[in-house]
């Protein structure tokens, strides 16, 4: 696709923006039925009826997937006209963007034309389900909110201090006593992925290692420094006091053996395993260890990814590199082997905690949340570049951004929703637009109407500050 100009702002309500929008004045035809490539998926989104070729052209919306070498199979074309509406894409990742961006401009689209593709191919977001659990259904509803704003990656933190959160066949105690509050079983995970892959969604496992590591200990005490313990439950927030004996050829197996079942259930190229805050763990022990779990998962056809502690037990110890401390929080050593991993070839996911942690409190009253990072508000997490972020990076290095939500504070689906929404829709517009169409005032302007939407859809919101919710009917 041939980059375009940036149009005058598109139509208010469309996050996240389109990278090129012009509108001609007037309205189209009321969709009234869909036609051609994953017309039953469209028209199941829309509410409308699938047609034929002979359905009458008025109010049809027709899907074409039209494809072509090297093209980016998430963009489209949308071509809104008076006897109805045309989504044009390589794929049918972008037909199912352009009827997203459709849904969005209403039951009378403008007259005009859309052409659309994402600023980064990652675009996630992250649930922890170790320190509260989330069922099967609460999972699908978030991924539903994140194909909602175009995000392709669900990143499902799975073990942590408090609970271990999937079923291992051949180490049945991790579920029968790691994870105690609920776990998935293979056939509840394999449910997850499916309904995330019909969305055009990623799933990435991650198994924290070799520290927060308390539920896998409870369940296998073997696995443990010598004299060392471990119990459930555990319900403090302070984290680092957790470690595997990273010289011990038992814990080895048993990480070839979660991944070995991990790797299998999920279809998905990445396998997170963690590697943050092994405060414990001396920086040779770390690195040799790392080192080793990186190769176990490529050994399993997957592709490691760590949060940034990782880099610095090499260059090449992982290949998704996850940017999750603000920089105040990290400093030269971090940071240099950030850029020294970019340098060697690894990719980089931003998730500064200052930016895209959505556990931080909005402000100083927001009753859920921590704020060790600082309050996150609305702005805070639309207004900055992933791009510069870190200075000195290599061009390119920069392939996703990822929004994480921790539980510590947070123990059912309204508290979930209230701190994703508004900001994780700013987030989706961070990742998918390009940088110089954003702009602030006008994203404040645009995300009033989606406060009307989530209220009439029964979803629990924030009414963030900086935005006139009143200006779209929305107030929560």
């Amino acid at each position: 696709m041939t980059e375009q100009a940036p149009a005058p702002a598109p139509v208010p309500g469309l996050v996240p923006r389109p990278a090129y929008a012009v509108w001609t004045g007037g309205t189209g035809a009321r969709p009234a039925s869909v036609y051609g490539e994953g017309a039953q998926a469209a028209a199941r989104l829309l509410g409308l009826e699938t047609g034929g070729r002979g359905t009458q052209r008025r109010g049809r919306i027709e899907l074409r997937l039209e494809e072509s070498g090297g093209a980016c199979l998430e963009a489209y074309r949308l071509v809104s006209a008076t006897d109805g509406v045309t989504i044009t894409a390589a794929g049918r990742a972008g037909l199912l963007h352009g009827v997203r961006t459709l849904a969005q401009l209403g039951a009378a689209p403008p007259l005009g034309e859309i052409v659309d593709a994402p600023r980064y191919a990652y675009r996630g977001g992250m649930l922890d389900v170790a320190r509260h659990f989330f069922g099967v259904p609460e999972v699908l509803d978030y991924v539903d909110l994140l194909a909602a704003y175009k995000f392709n990656h669900l990143h499902l933190h799975l073990t942590d201090d408090q609970g271990w959160r999937i079923a291992v066949g051949a180490l049945p105690r991790l579920a029968e006593v790691g994870g105690a509050g609920g776990y998935y079983s293979a056939e509840d995970y394999r449910r997850i992925v499916s309904y995330a892959g019909e969305r055009h969604i990623t799933v990435v496992p991650e198994v924290d290692l070799p520290g927060h590591t308390n539920a896998a200990l409870a369940a296998y005490p073997e696995l443990a420094v010598p004299g060392e313990t471990s119990q459930l439950p555990y319900v403090e927030r302070e984290v680092g006091r957790s470690r595997v004996d990273t010289d011990s050829e038992r814990v080895f197996a048993f990480v070839d053996t979660v991944v070995r079942e991990l790797a299998a259930l999920t279809p998905g190229p990445l396998l997170h395993v963690g590697g943050d805050e092994a405060l414990r763990i001396g920086a040779a022990d770390y690195a040799r260890f790392m080192t080793r779990v990186g190769g176990i998962v490529r050994a399993h056809g997957k592709q490691p990814m760590a949060w940034d502690e990782a880099a610095l037990a090499g260059p090449a110890t992982v290949d998704v590199v996850q940017v999750w401390r603000p920089r105040r929080h990290t400093g030269p050593p971090v940071d240099e082997a950030v850029r020294a991993a970019a340098r060697g070839g690894a990719r980089l996911v931003m998730s500064p905690a200052d930016r895209t942690y959505l556990d931080m409190k909005y402000d100083a009253d927001t009753p859920l949340g921590t704020d060790w990072a600082g309050t996150v508000g609305l702005r805070d997490a639309y207004d900055w570049d992933p791009a510069a972020y870190l200075p000195g990076l290599p061009g390119g290095a920069v392939v996703g951004v990822e929004a994480p939500l921790w539980t510590e504070t947070i123990a059912d689906a309204a508290g979930l929703q209230r701190m994703l929404l508004p900001r994780l829709p700013a987030i989706a517009e961070v990742a998918w637009s390009p940088q110089q169409v954003r702009d602030w005032d006008d994203f404040a302007r645009r995300i009033t109407a989606h406060g009307r939407l989530w209220t009439a859809d029964r979803l629990a919101w924030t009414a963030a500050d900086g935005v006139d919710w009143a200006a779209g009917s929305g107030a929560a």
